[in-house]
């Protein structure tokens, strides 16, 4: 079941890149969605990939919030933060867990650092009290 989830996964990306459904592109999307190697032997579950598509669907109404809230309300704080991957988690888990945050106008991954760390930038409206502009901040994401 994870493996057409893979399947699933890379053939999305394919369509997002080309925006281009017709019967040749899908032939070649298939294709490569088929020949692209597995990547680690790591064991992917089931309940970590709906967890994963479940907080996409979450982020959806969260980010139209967000955005609403950055052209109402300015934003001019910045602060680079560093989020701590979750456990043992597959390439495209992590993949899934980049574009999650990425997905909200606040945040964006600038880096994935292969120690499993992201590099996260993300706007506010004001400065927390306490806190450096640019510091780590471990996060069980």
């Amino acid at each position: 079941m994870v493996g057409h989830l893979n399947f699933i996964l890379r053939l999305t990306i394919w369509f997002l890149l080309t925006a281009n459904f017709s019967v040749a592109n899908i032939i070649i999307g298939i294709s490569i969605a088929l020949l692209l190697p597995g990547g680690r032997t790591a064991r992917q579950s089931l309940k970590d990939w709906l967890r994963v598509l479940g907080e996409i669907i979450v982020a959806i109404p969260q980010a139209y919030i967000e955005a609403f809230e950055i052209i109402l309300r300015p934003h001019n704080h910045e602060e680079i933060t560093m989020e701590r991957v979750k456990a043992r988690r597959t390439p495209g888990l992590i993949f899934l867990d980049i574009f999650l945050i990425t997905f909200t106008p606040k945040t964006i991954v600038l880096k994935y650092h292969e120690e499993g760390w992201y590099e996260v930038h993300r706007v506010q409206r004001r400065k927390v009290e306490g806190h450096r502009s640019t510091g780590a901040q471990e996060k069980g994401f």
